[in-house]
């Protein structure tokens, strides 16, 4: 992608200069990182780019759509935890797409997952200057897709988490947030914005009004919520004792509310007709299951980060599914090798980051996610041992 760009990347790239981007992410916050840094950002070139644009824009009509709530009532009835006082529109929506080739080998994405949940939005602040800083990365090479820079992103991001309010009354809520894998942009986000960063279980409540012990002792009201917490993961912590219900009525205002969790997320996929979004069904609605089943991957409604996706599926599997209106059966596509490592090529992933704000018509892409693959998908489990893999930024012409 972006040939010359390429080809200038890998002629200078160095083992060194990978260590030291590491070192240098590490170095930031004196902090280690979980999960595993790819050693070459992804050059997106002009056609992908207008592509991905159009896609967004495609899918997005149908997320500010005014039926929207009422085409995604039935998520919220199979939802485990529903929260009171829903806003009208998420604050936060990604897509992910899988970089593929059409019939005349131009880029072209393909939606894989969307979600109404917020991403590692400090990281990608954070991995973007890091690339440009060590391996000096050209000027006109840019990962936002506003005319913004890395000052302006930030400021937007505390516009949208902060707002008006005293950041000691804000905080980001994560079940042991110290242990997460994404722990790197939490603590990003919390030292940026001089907000909190605490468990579930650091919550205290008196009536409807929430507090936690702020680092100098004081108990401290908590006012504006930026929910990093996973139902499912909650839900599956029986050791968490919780001083607090999120299905209460409480005097906070959540950033971002998490029922847009269930309403934006695999559930939409079935309900999304567009040449960026493969055929998928949900499984309580196939009377018979498809002939070509090899071509179809099983995928859980509510469930986060690739757990439970089955991609070789047999019938024996589907007709062992209990629940199938927890389920959606989506045509795979076929991850294109686009970007050319020192050995061979690798697939990627693009999350397009997409932030909602305050007195705007609509969401608005900011920035991006890449994650490169040599496995069947992009989650750690399947890119053991390989090099040239894991999380990534894509940087295009301004």
């Amino acid at each position: 992608m972006i040939p010359e760009i390429r080809t200038w990347f890998n002629s200078n790239f160095t083992e060194d200069k990978y260590r030291n981007l590491v070192q240098y992410l590490e170095d930031w916050y004196d902090t280690p990182i979980s999960f595993r840094i790819a050693e070459s950002p992804f050059f997106i070139p002009a056609v992908l780019k207008e592509r991905l644009l159009d896609a967004c824009h495609e899918i997005s009509s149908f997320i500010i759509d005014p039926d929207f709530k009422e085409l995604t009532k039935e998520a919220l009835l199979n939802a485990e935890i529903v929260v009171p006082d829903e806003d009208e529109h998420t604050l936060f929506l990604q897509m992910d797409f899988a970089v593929c080739l059409d019939k005349n080998g131009d880029p072209y994405p393909q939606l894989i997952e969307i979600q109404g949940f917020p991403s590692v939005y400090f990281f990608q602040w954070m991995i973007g200057q890091a690339f440009k800083k060590v391996y000096e990365i050209p000027e006109y090479l840019t990962s936002y897709f506003k005319d913004i820079s890395t000052e302006q992103y930030r400021e937007l991001l505390r516009d949208i988490i902060v707002g008006e309010e005293d950041p000691r009354h804000v905080v980001l809520l994560e079940i042991e947030p110290e242990k997460q894998t994404t722990y790197i942009d939490m603590l990003s986000t919390s030292r940026e914005l001089n907000i909190a960063c605490i468990c579930v279980t650091q919550v205290l409540k008196s009536g409807n009004k929430l507090y936690y012990i702020d680092h100098t002792g004081n108990q401290t009201e908590i006012r504006r919520i930026y929910n990093r917490v996973i139902f499912d993961e909650l839900q599956s912590r029986k050791d968490l004792k919780l001083n607090f219900n999120f299905s209460d009525q409480l005097d906070v205002e959540w950033i971002g509310h998490p029922n847009w969790f269930y309403r934006i997320s695999k559930y939409c996929l079935p309900l999304l007709k567009s040449r960026y979004v493969p055929d998928t069904f949900y499984l309580k609605d196939l009377s018979d299951w498809p002939e070509d089943l090899e071509k179809y991957v099983l995928k859980p409604l509510y469930s986060f980060a690739g757990s439970g996706v089955l991609i070789d599926l047999k019938t024996q599997d589907l007709d062992a599914i209990v629940d199938p209106e927890n389920y959606i059966l989506q045509k795979k596509v076929e991850y294109a090798p686009v970007i050319k490592s020192p050995d061979d090529f690798v697939k990627c992933e693009i999350r397009m980051l997409m932030l909602w704000p305050k007195g705007a018509e609509k969401q608005e892409i900011v920035n991006n996610l890449v994650r490169m693959s040599k496995g069947k998908m992009v989650g750690v489990k399947y890119n053991k041992d390989k090099t040239w893999v894991g999380g990534s930024v894509g940087f295009f012409e301004k």
